[in-house]
C-alpha cells in the first residue's frame, strides 16, 4: 500500500510539474505577443503641458529684459511639433526621437539646437538667426539644402555625421568654423571655397579618392581629418598646399598610409604641417623634408634645363624650312 500511495504522489507531482510547465510556457508567449505588439505599435506621446513643465530649465531674463522665462528644453520621444511658441528658447535638445523634419518657426533667441538620432531627410526649415551650433548627426539626410547664410550667419559649428551625403554641397555658410561630416557615403569635394572662416573639417570614414575642391579662399583651415578613406595617390595631398594655414592632417587608415616614407613624403609635400595624424613633426623630420624637397626640385630644374635647348634648336629647324620654302 505504501508504495502504491508514493507512486500516486509522484504522478501527482509530475502532473503539477507539467502544468506549471506549460503555464510558465503559456505566460513567456503572451509576454512575448505584448513585447511584438509594443514594438510594432508606434506610440504617440504629443508635448502637452505637463510634459513642456517637465522639460524646460534653465530661469533667464527674456531678452527684452523686462520678464524672465526658462530658456531651456530638452525633450526625447515625443513629438515635438507645438514648440512654436517657446520663443525665448537658448538651447533646444530634441535627440532620440523620429522626427522628419527639424523645421520650426523662427526662434529669435535659439543658440544651440541639436536634432541627433532622428529620422531626418530635409534641412529645410532651420532658419534662427542667433544659431550657433547645429547638430544633426545620425539621420537620413542625402544632401543638405536651405540653409540661408542670412539667416544663419551666426552658425559656427555643424555637425552632420553618420548621415547619407555623397558630397559636401549645399553648405554655404562663410561664417562656419567647424564642419563634422564623418561617416557618410562622400565622394566629391563641392561648394567648399565659400567657407572662408572654417578652421576645422572632419571627413573621416567617407569615400574620397581625390581631393579637388579645396580653394586658397580657405584662409583659415587649420586641421583636416580624412581618415579612413580611399586616397591611393600622394599627389592627392599636394592639392592641400593651398591651403596656407593648414597645420595638422589625419590620413590614417587611407592606403597611401601603408606607403613607404607615407610620413616624410607628407611633409615634403605639405612644409608647413606641424602634425601628422596624431604624432607632431620633429625638428629633425623637417629638416630632412626640407632638404629633400631641395635636392628634387634642383634636379626638376636641372632636367628642364636639358629639355629646354632641344625645343630651342627644334624651333630654329622649324623656321630654317619655312625659309628654304
Amino acid at each position: 500500500m505504501a508504495d502504491v500511495e508514493e507512486e500516486a504522489v509522484v504522478g501527482e507531482e509530475e502532473g503539477l510539474e507539467e502544468e506549471e510547465a506549460l503555464g510558465e510556457e503559456e505566460q513567456h508567449g503572451e509576454e512575448e505577443e505584448k513585447e511584438e505588439e509594443e514594438e510594432e505599435k508606434d506610440p504617440d506621446m504629443p508635448l502637452n503641458e505637463e510634459v513642456i513643465a517637465e522639460s524646460l530649465s534653465l530661469l533667464c531674463k527674456t531678452g527684452d529684459g523686462l520678464a524672465h522665462a526658462y530658456v531651456r528644453l530638452d525633450v526625447h520621444e515625443r513629438d515635438i511639433s507645438c514648440l512654436n511658441s517657446l520663443t525665448h528658447l537658448l538651447t533646444l535638445k530634441a535627440d532620440n526621437n523620429k522626427l522628419i523634419s527639424a523645421k520650426l518657426d523662427e526662434l529669435p533667441y535659439l543658440q544651440v539646437a541639436s536634432f541627433s538620432n532622428n529620422r531626418i531627410k530635409t534641412t529645410e526649415g532651420i532658419n534662427h538667426p542667433l544659431l550657433e551650433q547645429l547638430c544633426l548627426n545620425f539621420n537620413e539626410l542625402t544632401l543638405v539644402d536651405g540653409l540661408d547664410p542670412n539667416k544663419l550667419s551666426r552658425l559656427h559649428t555643424l555637425e552632420l555625421r553618420g548621415n547619407k551625403l555623397t558630397s559636401t554641397a549645399g553648405i554655404c555658410l562663410p561664417n562656419l568654423k567647424n564642419l563634422f561630416m564623418a561617416a557618410n557615403q562622400i565622394t566629391k569635394l563641392e561648394g567648399l571655397d565659400q567657407l572662408e572662416h572654417l578652421a576645422t573639417l572632419h571627413l573621416r570614414d567617407n569615400q574620397l579618392e581625390n581631393l579637388d575642391g579645396f580653394s586658397e579662399n580657405m584662409k583659415n583651415l587649420q586641421y583636416i581629418n580624412l581618415r579612413g578613406n580611399n586616397i591611393t595617390d600622394m599627389k592627392q595631398i599636394k592639392k592641400l598646399m593651398v591651403l596656407p594655414l593648414l597645420r595638422a592632417v589625419a590620413l590614417s587608415d587611407n592606403p597611401i598610409a601603408d606607403e613607404d616614407d607615407y610620413r616624410m613624403e607628407v611633409l615634403i609635400a605639405l612644409r608647413r604641417i606641424e602634425r601628422l595624424d596624431k604624432d607632431e613633426y620633429t625638428d629633425e623630420e623637417r629638416q630632412e623634408a626640407q632638404d629633400t624637397y631641395e635636392t628634387r626640385r634642383q634636379e626638376e630644374l636641372a632636367a628642364a634645363a636639358v629639355e629646354q635647348p632641344e625645343e630651342v634648336a627644334g624651333s630654329e629647324n622649324e623656321v630654317v624650312v619655312e625659309d628654304e620654302s
